[in-house]
């Protein structure tokens, strides 16, 4: 029993505080650390920290099991989505918002993890241009409305066919884009909404503008090897 891991003793840290905090209080903290005791092992192993306290089948384990539990989770959320929305519910656009963040964080990492900077950047370009694009349509009513709602989505999906062959340039017009974009959004209407879509297109293109500033791997390991 002594022979355990840090990652073991500061899992049992905060799930024993969670316990505390129920008991005392009730207040739903409890639960967020509850959550965090039992994923920070994989978390911490999927950010490259802590991973000599893992075998590789520890790791396929995780890899295989993360990859179900979030599945499963999109497909639930889909199921209440549905549900709430026949049910003329509004509520049903919190599930919709957790599946955007959920699928956006998913694809941002893995871009982010492969550490190819220039090489992902105009990928997250490119996939933020169609959701905005794809967003944008869903309340335009004619299909001229259609096409005009999307053009900002497809004109930064254009940027980002640019950012290969103008890398540094890109990167700069995608910052300005983004913070544009951010205090665009927030001005609109502040709530939570707002700050969501905010996060969910900012911070990638804020991500993707910093990217093409710099360098692959592939570019540095020739001039090293030199």
């Amino acid at each position: 029993m002594l022979k355990k891991d840090p990652i073991f003793w500061w899992a049992s840290g905060i799930f024993v505080l969670a316990l505390a905090l129920f008991a005392l209080t009730h207040e739903q903290l409890w639960l967020s650390l509850m959550i965090g005791s039992y994923m920070l092992r994989p978390t911490l192993a999927s950010l490259g920290v802590g991973r000599r306290y893992l075998d590789e089948r520890q790791m396929n384990i995780h890899y295989r099991s993360g990859n179900i539990g979030f599945a499963v989770m999109i497909i639930a959320c889909i199921i209440f989505a549905i549900k709430l929305s026949a049910e003329n519910n509004h509520d049903f656009e919190m599930f919709i918002t957790a599946i955007i963040i959920g699928l956006a964080a998913k694809g941002l990492f893995n871009v982010i993890l492969v550490k190819n900077f220039r090489e992902t950047a105009p990928k997250i370009i490119i996939a933020v241009g169609l959701l905005v694009a794809l967003f944008a349509s869903l309340d335009a009513g004619s299909f001229i409305g259609v096409i005009m709602s999307i053009l900002p989505g497809l004109a930064i999906v254009g940027i980002g066919l640019l950012a290969r062959k103008y890398p540094r340039v890109i990167g700069l017009i995608i910052i300005v884009v983004a913070m544009a974009s951010i205090i665009f959004i927030l001005g609109i209407r502040k709530g939570w909404g707002q700050i969501i879509t905010a996060v969910v297109i900012g911070i990638p293109l804020l991500i993707a503008g910093w990217s093409l500033f710099k360098e692959d791997k592939s570019e540095i390991e020739p001039a090293s090897a030199a």
